[in-house]
């Protein structure tokens, strides 16, 4: 297996050198707190199996700790992701947003476009993001970030899903804030998430 550049393979043995976020702070950013999703071109599934949503999962823990963006939550799926994050404290809102995503982009597709043997392939799309400026609306989509796997039918319960937080996120918050973040619904939540995604992971 060819690997990403600056992004190693997800090992059990090099786990703890994954960049994981703290604790969830649950609480909006002064500098900004966004919701954030990037799509694959035609939604085409390059990171189909679990060796490549393990790059791409570990590719997001990287580019957001190198960028100082604070993720809270997360889902990484085989054509897009989703995930829930402050902007550094020193920055006027998303100022560094772009570039950020565009590392991660241009990094992952280099290495799918290596492993497939194939050149100048575009793999991502591009990228929404929204500013959440409403504690209720940024709690609902806590909860939209950390069991979306389980919209998506991969699973019945997110936290079995290794390519999401929600596993994270009940280990690390207190069973308090698991029960308010897993009540809020999400049902009237505006998403671009219009996706099927494959089932192999």
């Amino acid at each position: 297996m060819a690997n990403a550049p600056n992004i190693p393979e997800e090992r059990a043995a090099d786990v703890q050198t994954t960049p994981w976020p703290h604790a969830p702070t649950h609480c909006l950013s002064e500098s900004g707190t966004y919701f954030v999703t990037a799509g694959t071109y035609h939604k085409e599934h390059h990171f189909r199996s679990a060796e490549r949503l393990a790059v791409l999962h570990r590719g997001l823990l990287k580019v957001t700790w190198d960028f100082g963006w604070r993720l809270e939550a997360w889902a990484v799926f085989s054509n897009h992701y989703h995930f829930v994050a402050h902007s550094p404290v020193s920055e006027d809102g998303a100022q560094s947003l772009p570039k950020m995503l565009g590392t991660l982009h241009e990094k992952t597709a280099k290495w799918v476009n290596k492993l497939d043997n194939v050149s100048g392939r575009q793999v991502w799309h591009n990228f929404w993001e929204t500013r959440l400026t409403y504690e209720k609306s940024y709690l609902a989509r806590l909860n939209y970030a950390h069991r979306n796997p389980v919209k998506h039918g991969l699973t019945k319960v997110a936290n079995l899903y290794p390519w999401c937080s929600a596993a994270w996120f009940e280990r690390t918050a207190t069973p308090a804030q698991v029960k308010t973040i897993y009540g809020f619904k999400t049902d009237v939540l505006k998403v671009h998430d219009e996706y099927e995604v494959a089932t192999e992971w």
